[in-house]
């Protein structure tokens, strides 16, 4: 099977999968009950991830290993989009994709769009988008997506991105104003 350009190998009578060390990206954790350290670059930075289980979720990594809490935990089914991530400039649910699979990957979570509010985040508290916020960091990051591909998009356009996201609040209708605020300002060079 082919893992982050590494080769693993798994022989069932041993407890710890022997992966090549990759410029120290990959190491197999014998020394501590078969558990693996790997890298994963997250929104820009480098961060070690030291005795991971095999099948940890990337979102798991994310929440509990790495301190960043914005990717929501909410079916861990990819049904919801509450913990949509960009791996590689592609969204995916981060709760569907293994985080040792992540390895050599570029991660940008929510935490990773901006220092400080983007609009986006900001025409979604000024159009009262975010009501209990759950969805919110997941909608973020889908639409952060869909703009950067689709400057200005239909709103049918807008509502397929964000079909994989599920909000039990606002209805979409807020959204939806958030994302035309977002798209009108852009186009106007001011922030809402």
């Amino acid at each position: 099977m082919a893992w982050g350009g590494a080769r693993l190998t798994f022989n069932p009578a041993e407890t710890t999968p022997e992966v090549p060390i990759e410029g120290n990206v990959l190491s197999s954790g014998e020394e501590d009950g078969g558990t693996l350290c790997y890298t994963l670059k997250v929104n820009g930075i480098d961060h070690r991830v030291e005795s991971s289980w095999l099948g940890e979720s990337l979102l798991w990594v994310l929440r509990e290993r790495l301190g960043l809490p914005g990717s929501k935990n909410a079916c861990e089914q990819g049904e919801c989009g509450s913990c949509s991530v960009l791996v590689d400039h592609t969204l995916l649910c981060s709760c569907l994709v293994m985080a040792a699979s992540a390895v050599g990957s570029e991660i940008v979570a929510v935490e990773g769009l901006s220092e400080s509010l983007t609009d986006l985040q900001e025409a979604f508290i000024q159009a009262g988008a975010v009501q209990c916020g759950f969805c919110t960091p997941g909608l973020i990051v889908t639409v952060q997506d869909l703009l950067e591909r689709v400057p200005e998009p239909t709103e049918l356009e807008v509502r397929e991105a964000i079909s994989g996201n599920l909000c039990r609040c606002t209805g979409y209708g807020r959204i939806l104003e958030a994302v035309q605020a977002t798209v009108a300002s852009r186009l106007g060079g001011s922030r809402p």
